[in-house]
This record gives structure tokens, C-alpha cells and sequence, in this order.
């Protein structure tokens, strides 16, 4: 194995199907628009629930991919396949041996849609009707499975599994097999398909679930006085990593610089945030000395906000802490205001907003806030994007999950001098 200790990781390609679009293209455009993805639930199944809306994907997988491929992925993997295809693909398919490919595709549940329907199955129908695919769809691992068997990865296939920080914490391992000579090239990101009765009656007996039913298209409202709780989104989000090296080699077109990352644990709940927000605080000045930035040298930063009251309010205060006076300086965006939470993909998805966000120049707005929050010190982008300075520029994505995972990842601008 050959070591690259101080290997430079671009982004290379970009691939994603949201609530807000089918790719990347049509995401960033409703991005930019300020347009959100949150509508009442189709199935009759939300009568059961105190929550009737939620964030499903604009384009749905059976509109995209072949029948028979489908019938044998979770809607996990099959938004993961769609993603990884576009990804691959604006990364012009780079020719790498399959020694050097590697894949890394995380989600915080996996194929619960699978395991639930199988259970229904077997119970109306008997074991014989149970599908002999079952266990491949319902395993977290399948998603990447799945990609890396299209794509004949060998230098490892993985599956971070930290809630909503997984899709995050993804890139950061992809980055880290670059770096260590493990691989050359390394498609990452993460998925989740859980908009289904039982994982969406477990989050609303959490009460974590915004039940503003009559205005879905503004439940989602981090930072203001009025928020009650996120709301349940799904998709996928996948980027294709490499060596500036191998990118250079190929003249490959590079979005930008994966940097850095911070990981931490909160030891605090299991559920709820660290009030002090100290592991999260921790996590950006890792990610930061990793990327060897200064606080100063941030200019924006794709915020977890998630849309709890109480959540908001710890990472807010983890900023302020993290980068101390600079924090008011920085373009916060809080991009779940549109998308809802992606959960396991909500990290990957925001990653690639970010990246987006430096190459073009143009922080995405925050929607929603009509009272802000009084606890909220920092410089929120509202309802408008924001433009950018020109010059080298760097930014932060928050990724926070259940268990107290805490994942902070730095982007740069890319200079090819």
C-alpha cells in the first residue's frame, strides 16, 4: 500500500436525487429558488399518525431505473444507485483499476422499508412468499454493496452507520483511504428511505417531529421562535473523491478540496443534544486543524439545523464557540428549511451543497424564518442566496446524530497554481 500522508482529496463528481430534484442540477436550482420539498404524505397510512407530511423525493426511483433492477433494491439503494450513476458519470467514468476504487456509501437505518414489508409478508402471505432478496435489500450495508458491485470496487467497500451524521462521516473515511494509499478514487455518500408509518410513528413518540400538518411547505423553519421539530426527508447524495494527483493525471474537472474532518461523541443522550454543545464545538476545531485553516479563513457553513428547539440552539452555540468572534462573519445556511432531514443522507447531500457553494460563489438561503430566534447570534442567510468573496475560500458542513455523533467537514476552493 502506498502512502500518501499528504495527499490533496478533490471533489471530482456530484451526484444526488432529493425532495427538491432528480440530480444535482435541478436540486441546486429549487435550492437557490428557495423552493421547499415538504407536502402532505400520499398513503392513507398517515391517518395513523399525528404527522401527515413529510419530504419525498421529487423524482421517484421506478420513474429512473429499470423494473426488474429495482424489485431486487430498497428504496435505500435504489436512491443510492441513482446518485452514485449520476456522480460517476460527471466524474467522466474515470478509468481506475478496481484495486484502486473504493466506495463508501452510509445510511442511518438502511432498508427498513424492506424489512417491514417482508414482516407483513410473512405474516399475511407465509415464508415461502418471503423474497430470497430480503436480506441483501435490508441490510445497511446494501447500498454500497450494490455500488460497488457496479462499479468493481476492490480497495474496500464501507458503511458508516452514526445516524444523521453517517453521510458526513462517509466522506470523511473516503478521504482518509485516499490519504493513507489505500485508494486512488473513492465514490462516497449516503441514503435513506424511511418515510413509512413505523419509523415515522417512533420519531413523533419522540415528539421530534414538526406536526405544522396545514403548511407543509413551512414546517421546516430552523432558527425561528415557531420551529417544533424536523420533518422526515429522504434521498441521496454521492460525490466521487480522488488524489489531486489522479485528477490532475486524468484532467479531470475538479469542484473543489475535501480538506478536513472532526469527529467527536457528545457522551451526553442518546437522543438529545449536549445543551453546551461541547463535542460539536470540538468536531469543527478538529476539522479545521485537520485542513490546517484558521477560524478566520471560514466563510460559510452548511448548518445541521434540523428545525428542534433545542437542537438549533446547542449548534448554534457550538459555532460561536468554535470559531468565537468570526462566528458573525460567516454565512450560516440551513438548507433542511427546504430539503427536510435526510437522516443518514441528509450529510452527503449537504456536503455537496457546500461544495457547490464555494464553486459557485453563492451561499443557499435559509427559508422559513419569520421570527428569528433571539438565542440566534449568527449571520443567517434568509429567503435570498448570498454572494461569496472572490479569492481562496473555505467552509464547514455540520452533520449531527442520535447517540451524540458529531462530524464536521471543511471544503476549500480549488487552485490549480
Amino acid at each position: 500500500m502506498k502512502s500518501r500522508p499528504n495527499s490533496v482529496v478533490v471533489v471530482t463528481g456530484l451526484g444526488a436525487t432529493t425532495p427538491l430534484g432528480g440530480d444535482v442540477a435541478s436540486t441546486w436550482s429549487a435550492l437557490l429558488a428557495g423552493k421547499s420539498g415538504v407536502s402532505t404524505i400520499a398513503g392513507d397510512w398517515r391517518e395513523l399518525l399525528p404527522v401527515h407530511i413529510a419530504a419525498a423525493a421529487a423524482v421517484d426511483p421506478s420513474e429512473v431505473l429499470d423494473r426488474v433492477e429495482a424489485r431486487k433494491l430498497d428504496r435505500t439503494q435504489q436512491f443510492a444507485l441513482i446518485a452514485s450513476r449520476e456522480a460517476w458519470a460527471d466524474a467522466g467514468s474515470p478509468e481506475v483499476p478496481s484495486e484502486r476504487l473504493g466506495v463508501v456509501i452510509a445510511s442511518g437505518i438502511g432498508g427498513v422499508q424492506t424489512l417491514l414489508g417482508a414482516y407483513d409478508t410473512l405474516k399475511e402471505k407465509g415464508a415461502r412468499r418471503v423474497s430470497p432478496y430480503t436480506v441483501p435489500m435490508l441490510m445497511p450495508n446494501g447500498s454500497a454493496a450494490a455500488v460497488g458491485l457496479e462499479l468493481k470496487a476492490r480497495a474496500g467497500v464501507h458503511t458508516p452507520v452514526s445516524a444523521c451524521a453517517s453521510g458526513a462521516e462517509a466522506l470523511g473515511y473516503a478521504m482518509e483511504m485516499i490519504r493513507s494509499g489505500r485508494a486512488d478514487v473513492v465514490v462516497a455518500g449516503g441514503t435513506e428511505a424511511a418515510i413509512h408509518v413505523l419509523p415515522m410513528a417512533g420519531f413523533a413518540a419522540m415528539m421530534a417531529l414538526s406536526t405544522r400538518n396545514d403548511e407543509p411547505d413551512k414546517a421546516s423553519r430552523p432558527y425561528d421562535k415557531g420551529r417544533d421539530g424536523f420533518v422526515l426527508g429522504e434521498g441521496a447524495g454521492v460525490v466521487v473523491l480522488e488524489s489531486e494527483e489522479h485528477a490532475k493525471r486524468r484532467g479531470a474537472k475538479i469542484y473543489g478540496v475535501l480538506a478536513g474532518q472532526g469527529i467527536t461523541a457528545d457522551g451526553y443522550h442518546i437522543a438529545a443534544p449536549d445543551p453546551e454543545g461541547t463535542g460539536a464545538a470540538s468536531a469543527m476545531r478538529l476539522a479545521l486543524e485537520d485542513a490546517g485553516i484558521r477560524p478566520e479563513d471560514i466563510v460559510h457553513l452548511n448548518a445541521h439545523a434540523t428545525s428542534t428547539p433545542a437542537g438549533d440552539i446547542a449548534e448554534a452555540g457550538a459555532i460561536v464557540s468554535a470559531l468565537g468572534a468570526h462566528a458573525k462573519n460567516v454565512a450560516i445556511s440551513a438548507t433542511k428549511s427546504m430539503t427536510g432531514h435526510l437522516l443518514g443522507g441528509a450529510g452527503a447531500v449537504e456536503s455537496i451543497f457546500t461544495v457547490l457553494a464555494l464553486y459557485h460563489r453563492l451561499a443557499p438561503p435559509t427559508i422559513n424564518i419569520v421570527d428569528l430566534d433571539e438565542a440566534i447570534t449568527l449571520d443567517v442567510v434568509r429567503d435570498e442566496p448570498r454572494a461569496l468573496p472572490e479569492g481562496p475560500l473555505a467552509a464547514l458542513n455540520n452533520s449531527f446524530g442520535f447517540g451524540g455523533h458529531n462530524v464536521a467537514l471543511v471544503f476549500k476552493t480549488y487552485d490549480n497554481d
